[in-house]
């Protein structure tokens, strides 16, 4: 099969049929608006190709399925809601596998803490469950009504409360996984202790569809709490990171979310969105946005102020203000969430998902900026994201009145200056969104030989006739 034709490949004829009986037509789907649509990322960038979705309505269907692709040689491209950015889940040839008609609640313990839905059920789905029995679910991301569970797993996803809460992987308790072999490994659990062996459930979280297929999952969820938000006004990158173990000190783990927004980044979403306005108008370099979450909301609200008391004393906030309603935090969370979307409408960009130790954000600001400016001159640096746990969305704008296909042409001179700057700083080339194929030779070149020996030993063991996302995260070929 070539991967990557411009048109897909021609399935077998028995194996169309078969797939065709099995799913039914609301399962099995040649519609070329459907295979465009499936084949096309949101953010774009690039495109797949795919001959047929299968969208399995159970987890037999799904093993059914599975066992049919390997008995005619049919790779697979598991799909989530689409809303990748490192072309994992867009498929080049394969059949676009999507979990979709998946989104059934089959359990939720409250007193233990733990939910179990399927994989086709999106994060506010899951959000909303939590809800309905006085519980909450924290994983929180801008694409949450379109994100579903399973490639949230696959891809290991972050997202804004990961200060507090960890990654996804932290989140879960147990898996339900077709394997490539056609096995069902039935790993659902809400116990927290377990400790039998390997802990399967992790080798599956973050492996982009390559090991398994994933079609439902067991998490944690938490006491329901209140928050306190705050909308902060910073001199320097140095500041945000003091004025973060000054708020820590004082709320400890209850520091939910942290995020480091430049002052261009509003004007940018502002420009593109001229309903929103900005909070503080101040011509200091940089925005914060902390989120404090306690049972109670005027304990939130207490140990925030108190914390921001100390640090104007300290000079490190030239100007604050803490959210007095849910509309108000929410109008602080829109323009964060608004800045990829702003980007993309303000013109091109280079953007990379990196991460560094929280301590040297400030340098790590001052050197990749110079690398980058090297490259290219007059890019316009938007850095944003989660700088409470290291994780920068640093992105090189073409200016507004610039020429873009100079950006375009060193595009790639200008990825590898932030990556060079990125390692030589102790952190990592892919933070939250994952590997696909767009990171996956580059990070085989930097991540030490047993580490890749040993990934490519997993990946031939469990699915030896590469059948399963081949291509993405590690190269087996």
């Amino acid at each position: 099969m070539n991967r990557h034709a411009a048109i897909a490949p021609p399935l077998p004829d028995l194996f169309r049929s078969a797939a065709r009986d099995l799913l039914g037509p609301k399962g099995w789907i040649e519609d070329g608006e459907i295979l465009k649509a499936a084949a096309q990322p949101w953010r774009g960038g690039y495109s797949g190709v795919t001959p047929a979705v299968a969208r399995p309505a159970s987890t037999g269907e799904a093993v059914a399925l599975v066992k049919l692709c390997i008995e005619h040689g049919v790779a697979i491209c598991p799909q989530g809601g689409n809303t990748g950015l490192v072309d994992a889940g867009t498929p080049h040839g394969e059949i676009s596998v999507s979990m979709t008609r998946m989104q059934t609640v089959r359990d939720v313990d409250a007193f233990n803490n733990s939910m179990t839905i399927e994989a086709g059920a999106t994060l506010v789905q899951a959000q909303e469950t939590a809800a309905g029995a006085e519980r909450f679910f924290p994983l929180s991301l801008g694409s949450e009504g379109t994100a579903t569970l399973g490639g949230l797993i696959s891809t290991n996803a972050g997202g804004v409360a990961v200060l507090r809460y960890g990654m996804m992987r932290d989140l879960l308790l147990g898996l339900e996984v077709v394997l490539p072999s056609g096995e069902v490994w039935s790993g659902l659990s809400g116990l927290r202790k377990n400790n039998t062996g390997y802990d399967l459930k992790h080798l599956f979280a973050g492996a982009e569809g390559t090991l398994g297929l994933i079609t439902a999952a067991t998490f944690k969820l938490f006491p329901k709490v209140q928050t306190a938000s705050a909308w902060l006004v910073c001199n320097s990158a140095e500041d945000v990171i003091a004025l973060l173990a000054k708020v820590r000190d004082h709320a400890g783990d209850t520091v939910t979310s942290f995020e480091m927004i430049p002052a261009n980044g509003v004007e940018m979403v502002r420009a593109d969105m001229p309903d929103i306005r900005d909070p503080l108008p101040h011509a200091a370099p940089w925005r914060v946005l902390c989120e404090v979450s306690l049972s109670r909301e005027e304990m939130a609200r207490d140990v925030l102020e108190t914390a921001l008391g100390e640090a104007f004393e300290a000079g490190l906030v030239q100007d604050a203000v803490i959210a007095e309603n849910l509309g108000q935090a929410g109008d602080f969370w829109r323009i964060r969430e608004s800045i990829p979307l702003s980007k993309r409408a303000f013109g091109t960009s280079v953007n990379h998902d990196v991460s560094v130790p929280v301590s040297r954000i400030p340098a790590f600001l001052e050197a990749t900026a110079v690398a980058v400016a090297e490259v290219y001159p007059a890019a316009e640096i938007v850095a944003f994201g989660h700088v409470g746990d290291g994780n920068l969305h640093y992105s090189a704008c073409a200016p507004e009145t610039g020429e873009t296909s100079i950006l375009r042409e060193r595009a790639d001179q200008v990825t590898a200056a932030v990556h060079a700057t990125t390692r030589a700083f102790g952190g990592s080339i892919s933070a939250e969104h994952g590997v696909g194929r767009l990171k996956r030779d580059e990070l085989q070149e930097i991540r030490s030989p047993a580490a890749t020996a040993t990934m490519k030993a997993i990946k031939r063991a469990l699915d030896p006739h590469n059948l399963f996302n081949p291509g993405r995260v590690i190269s087996v070929d």
